[in-house]
């Protein structure tokens, strides 16, 4: 049986879609969460703590370098951040939160790493809960065998009490696609 996957990206309908924070320097992303955290204190991303950004580009020179090594094709600095298929808790990150939804067959699999959960926990040097998935990076077909294997997190982690994973995090890695939604 075929089942046809969506590639999620969930934004504040103000901003605007693929509005990426580590596309900027340091002092120009953190400059935007300390206003976000003025502006938009129930955002999400207005709880996120004084060294996110640097965290976050640690984190994507992880991601960038471990799918160089799967051979996966880099044409950008930081990735677009989508999950598959749609996450209840991610709708709710946004004060006035939309999302768009395309298939993930406009993509080349190429261009796509994926993490079981969020990258951030995924590669955090706190976590060591000794799950598969912990500290590594997927390729598309990677990840299809590690969903049959465990399923969706978003269905049976929602709400984050059985871990830090609520859904599958893909990085896009290229601009082709992403261009036409935007």
């Amino acid at each position: 049986m075929v089942v046809k996957i969506y590639l999620y990206h969930y934004f504040d309908k103000t901003i605007g879609p693929f509005v990426n924070l580590s596309e900027l320097s340091i002092d120009e992303a953190k400059s935007i969460l300390n206003t976000l955290k003025v502006t938009r204190p129930n955002s999400q991303c207005a709880q996120r703590h004084d060294k996110y950004v640097e965290y976050r580009h640690n984190c994507e020179s992880i991601i960038r370098s471990e799918f160089k090594k799967k051979g996966g094709i880099i044409n950008r600095k930081s990735p677009h951040y989508m999950v598959i298929e749609h996450s209840p808790w991610l709708s709710t990150w946004f004060e006035n939160g939309t999302f768009i939804r395309i298939p993930i067959e406009e993509f080349d699999s190429m261009t796509i790493s994926f993490t079981y959960g969020d990258s951030m926990p995924t590669f955090s040097p706190t976590i060591h809960d000794g799950r598969e998935y912990r500290k590594k990076l997927y390729t598309y077909d990677e990840i299809l065998k590690i969903i049959e294997k465990y399923g969706l997190p978003q269905d049976w982690n929602d709400d984050g009490k059985n871990g830090p994973e609520r859904y599958i995090e893909a990085h896009v890695w290229s601009d082709e696609t992403i261009d036409k939604y935007r």
